[in-house]
């Protein structure tokens, strides 16, 4: 991180509502525990998100989300393990801090596109198992060709994101 955009990035959002920060934060953290996300995670993606640097050490998480170090660890771990958050090192430091990857949707999405792959294999071998003819066999080959079409129609929508995302400007340019 260069430190001084840190410091810029730091100072632009001291000047921010806090209050209005957090009760952002907790919203978007509700809105992806409800989909399925855990909690904890939810809210510690959800602050890196909302950080300038989307890159936030562990004391930094833990006094902005007022929860303990163990929880952050905890969070951070499921978020590394679905690729959603990078460890990296602080030159000349012991801390780690964590950070957001780049085009965080669109790699979220692209890691999911390989679970499907291998939901899909593992229905087609369970429909060959019970026979493509049962009722159960025709269920799994069902959600395969769902599964299958819905990798075609991502992979065709993330081609069209990155088409249109270069008609954008991300980050906005400072003046």
């Amino acid at each position: 991180m260069n430190s001084e955009n840190g410091a810029d990035a730091r100072e632009g959002q001291a000047e921010r509502d806090a209050a209005a920060v957090s009760r952002f934060i907790e919203r978007f953290a509700a809105d992806m525990t409800e989909a399925g996300m855990q909690r904890m995670a939810s809210r510690v993606f959800a602050a890196l998100l909302a950080d300038d640097d989307a890159s936030m050490t562990s004391a930094e998480l833990a006094l902005a989300l007022q929860i303990s170090p163990a929880a952050v660890s905890g969070a951070v771990s499921y978020l590394t393990q679905v690729d959603m958050v990078s460890r990296e090192r602080e030159p000349g430091s012991r801390r780690d801090r964590y950070r957001l990857h780049d085009e965080i949707w669109y790699t979220t999405f692209a890691s999911r596109d390989r679970v499907l792959t291998r939901w899909e294999d593992t229905l087609r071998e369970g429909a060959r198992t019970l026979g493509d003819d049962s009722p159960a066999g025709a269920r799994m080959a069902e959600t395969a060709a769902f599964f299958e079409f819905l990798q075609s129609e991502v992979a065709g929508m993330m081609d069209r994101w990155k088409a249109h995302r270069e008609t954008l400007r991300f980050p906005p340019e400072q003046e």
